[in-house]
């Protein structure tokens, strides 16, 4: 056989010499779930290893994770019912502790990035991304609250803006939102291809933002369709998206390699929560080896095409490099 390509794969050196896909800590985007009060550190059962945290605690898990080599951070409150209403006006209020605890974290750190989460469910009484009027998901009622939500979270020092509510026409809003109020330098990564998932539970679980009556499948993003993906992110880049996300990730690992293939802006995934749990719970089984499940889907999201991925195993992962 003149052909034997086992000769490539023989040691270590030339495996790591031709490995067409790396994976570093660079690459991940760490999202954390923010809490009010003081010295919170609340475990979330349906999330292992993962925690709400107030400010306080946070800002020294945010300095662990800087040393590790994480930089990027995306940022999730979890609010008091009490604070929700139908309009999600505490999502904008200067006062909230979510842009209290953005300012601290950005003057404690400046290094690090942050990005947000702009959508109505969790700040809303009806628990959907939307305004809700008589059952309906309103669209266009809803853009002016994500603008409003956007500026506030770029004058707390948000540098990535994350669109997640799948609103038509949300990004040029947002995007035309910051330019006035002069952050034209704020980045928006879209959620652009996120479908209606069974992978959300834990997350849901974490914020307690379930929708209160129906589903998100008048917004979301059916999870049968593939094409349906470029009209979005066309939409997306032409209304100045500056990055594309894809959520979730395993299952749609498709959709990354299409939205790489056709469009020139980066492509990010997210891991989601669902897919973070599952590996757990196998692992705690003792059904998988956890590091090396961890390290193997990472890449494979990688390698379809993802240029950052936002994953609940970007700690463990970072450790495990370190290690």
């Amino acid at each position: 056989m003149n052909t034997r390509p086992r000769r490539n794969r023989k040691n270590a050196a030339i495996r790591d010499m031709v490995q067409e896909t790396q994976l570093g800590v660079e690459h991940l985007i760490f999202p954390v779930f923010l809490k009010d009060g003081q010295g919170v550190k609340e475990s979330i059962d349906s999330l292992p290893n993962i925690y709400r945290y107030s400010i306080d605690v946070l800002l020294k898990e945010i300095e662990v994770c800087l040393n590790l080599g994480i930089r990027v951070f995306d940022i999730f409150p979890a609010v008091e019912e009490s604070l929700k209403d139908k309009t999600a006006t505490y999502s904008y209020n200067d006062d909230s502790f979510y842009l209290r605890a953005i300012r601290q974290i950005k003057e404690r750190f400046p290094e690090a990035t942050l990005m947000s989460d702009v959508a109505m469910d969790p700040y809303s009484s009806d628990g959907h991304d939307g305004l809700v009027e008589k059952g309906e998901i309103i669209n266009d009622k809803t853009l002016p609250i994500l603008a409003k939500m956007s500026v506030a979270q770029a004058q707390a020092g948000i540098d990535i803006i994350g669109p997640s509510d799948m609103m038509d026409g949300r990004v040029g809003v947002i995007r035309e939102a910051l330019d006035l109020a002069g952050y034209s330098n704020t980045s928006i990564m879209s959620y652009t291809a996120k479908y209606a998932s069974a992978f959300y539970g834990p997350f849901r679980d974490a914020l307690k933002s379930a929708p209160k009556s129906g589903d998100k499948k008048t917004y979301q993003m059916n999870p049968a369709n593939k094409s349906e993906a470029l009209t979005e992110a066309h939409l997306d880049v032409e209304e100045g998206a500056d990055m594309i996300m894809v959520k979730p990730a395993l299952c749609y690992l498709d959709v990354i390699h299409l939205l790489k293939e056709n469009f020139a802006v980066p492509v990010t995934a997210y891991n989601v929560s669902g897919e973070y749990a599952m590996v757990h719970a196998a692992a705690q089984k003792g059904w998988l080896d956890y590091n090396a499940v961890m390290s193997e889907m990472l890449l494979s999201i990688r390698r379809a095409g993802a240029d950052g991925i936002l994953t609940y195993f970007a700690k463990d992962f970072a450790e495990l490099i370190k290690e």
